[in-house]
């Protein structure tokens, strides 16, 4: 029998007896797996060899098993050092223990559970006092790093591997692992001996420029074979979209905006007309910092004109009555919300003074101490965007949302009357989940009260609106988890394979 070279050497590494994995025999013929995994695939098909395939499961150290393979367990250091310190007799002192046991930051803590819960011992009142009968040396988690540690972690029982990634200090993996063995006619052919077929698997061009392209014989091509997954890099999803946003808004005769992630809470807060002692702008739910804390560089006659509208009003409004302190406004924080860059630009801060009409948007991060759920997150991008223009309505407004979501596939977008301190009337956006048919809010958006647009020498209307990227991504994407696009639960598989509407 004639057979392409690599099925040859295949088929004479392969074994009646028992199954080889196809990095095995790759290692033993010196082939590159993939050839081997293609030539076993095209000995299947002509019944010569058996596929098999399983998943595999692989277990490693963290960097924090690493540590504690080298340095031990942390509560098995402590047991040590207090029976060192006579423990098994008389309660030790918990502070001389962790010294001597030369615990620190969250090992202390570590130590404090796992003991207990190990049944080294007991602490009461600061005291530590120890089992004499316990024995760490056959502590199945401690016995267990080493193996992980070489590669053979995982005959290890089932509860230890759980307990050692509950704690962080192992990781698993899963894959596919193929496998072949000879059949009865696999066994028959080499009986009666295999012969190399002088063939040829591709076209290169000396084949063609000395013409022995006719003369040579060119190996069958499996277009069904199994082949190996290669996942290349790629855009990630939610920054696709973005770019998206960003094009889409470009086309509207939108120009963008930039700033900074840090600003004065005047920028970010103050000139939007939103009271100091807003629940919004505790420090429960801003990141504030602590070096610089505050900005020396704010247009004095704009402060003056802001704190005049907060405390007394304009012309046709009271203002908040309520306490307004500089300090405050010029304390640095990171932005809650890209309206900061609206002010900065309104107000001629960034490129001067703005004649209408003008639009304006940015698709920038913001950060919120927000609860983290399948809808919220620390930080997210933000689609700010605004019109300044003489006579804009609400019809206006929603028109745009109407034109911008359209450019996405996305028709069914609810509009709520809701309230803003800046904005008057405001409305909150919804739009329809693909996947589990629900009304997500997508944003907010309004026209500009005058208390914000006075202050800041805006003498026309201005609509604005601040809406969720990862919203949007949800709508595009059919996500039910906003975690699902990106952070520590990531589905990896998801990003590869979402698709963004163009």
């Amino acid at each position: 029998m004639k057979l392409p070279r690599t099925q040859a050497i295949v088929l004479e590494a392969a074994s009646a007896t028992e199954t080889r994995t196809i990095d095995t025999i790759a290692d033993t013929v010196d082939e590159n797996p993939t050839a081997v995994t293609r030539a076993a695939f095209e000995l299947e098909e002509a019944g010569l060899l058996r596929v098999d395939e399983h998943t595999a499961e692989s277990v490693t150290l963290t960097d924090e098993g690493e540590r504690y393979f080298d340095d031990g367990l942390p509560e098995n250091r402590l047991y040590w050092a207090a029976i060192e310190s006579g423990a098994d007799e008389t309660p030790v002192s918990m502070g001389d223990l962790i010294e001597q046991s030369d615990l620190d930051g969250s090992e202390i803590d570590i130590a404090l559970s796992n003991f207990a819960r190990k049944g080294y011992g007991t602490i009461e009142s600061g005291s530590v006092s120890v089992d004499a009968e316990a024995d760490p040396d056959s502590d199945p988690e401690a016995a267990a790093l080493p193996d992980i540690a070489d590669g053979t972690g995982g005959y290890h029982s089932a509860d230890v591997l759980d307990a050692l990634e509950r704690r962080g200090l192992m990781s698993r993996e899963k894959t596919s692992v193929r496998s072949i063995a000879l059949t009865d006619d696999g066994v028959t052919a080499l009986m009666d001996g295999i012969e190399v077929a002088d063939t040829v698997g591709q076209v290169t061009p000396d084949l063609l420029t000395n013409g022995e392209w006719q003369d040579v014989e060119f190996a069958d091509y499996n277009v069904e074979a199994d082949a190996e997954t290669i996942n290349g890099g790629k855009k990630h999803v939610l920054r696709r979209i973005g770019d998206r946003v960003k094009t889409v808004l470009v086309g509207m005769g939108f120009e963008e905006m930039d700033g900074p992630h840090v600003d004065a809470d005047f920028w970010i807060n103050d000139a939007l007309f939103m009271p100091q002692d807003h629940p919004a702008r505790t420090h429960w739910d801003r990141f504030a910092l602590s070096a610089p804390e505050r900005i020396d560089d704010l247009p004095e006659d704009l402060v003056e004109r802001v704190r005049q509208a907060h405390l007394e009003g304009i012309e046709d409004g009271d203002g908040y009555h309520s306490p307004w302190d500089e300090e405050f406004a010029r304390a640095l924080a990171l932005r809650g919300h890209t309206t900061s860059l609206s002010m900065r630009y309104l107000a001629g801060h960034s490129v001067g003074t703005l004649e209408p009409p003008q639009r304006y948007f940015s698709v920038e991060k913001v950060y919120r101490n927000d609860t983290l759920d399948a809808t919220h997150l620390l930080e997210f991008f933000q689609i700010e965007g605004w019109v300044m223009a003489e006579d804009l309505s609400v019809r206006d407004l929603m028109g745009t949302f109407t034109e911008f979501y359209r450019r996405f596939g996305i028709t069914d977008i609810r509009f709520k009357p809701h309230y803003n301190p800046y904005t008057e009337p405001s409305f909150e956006l919804f739009g329809r989940h693909p996947t589990t048919d629900e009304l997500i809010e997508i944003g907010n958006s309004g026209l500009f009260r005058p208390e914000v647009l006075e202050p800041l020498g805006v003498d026309c209307d201005v609509m604005a609106w601040g809406l969720a990227l990862e919203r949007l991504a949800m709508l595009i994407t059919g996500a039910e988890d906003i975690r699902d696009l990106h952070g520590t639960l990531t589905d990896l598989d998801f990003l590869r394979n979402a698709e963004v509407i163009h």
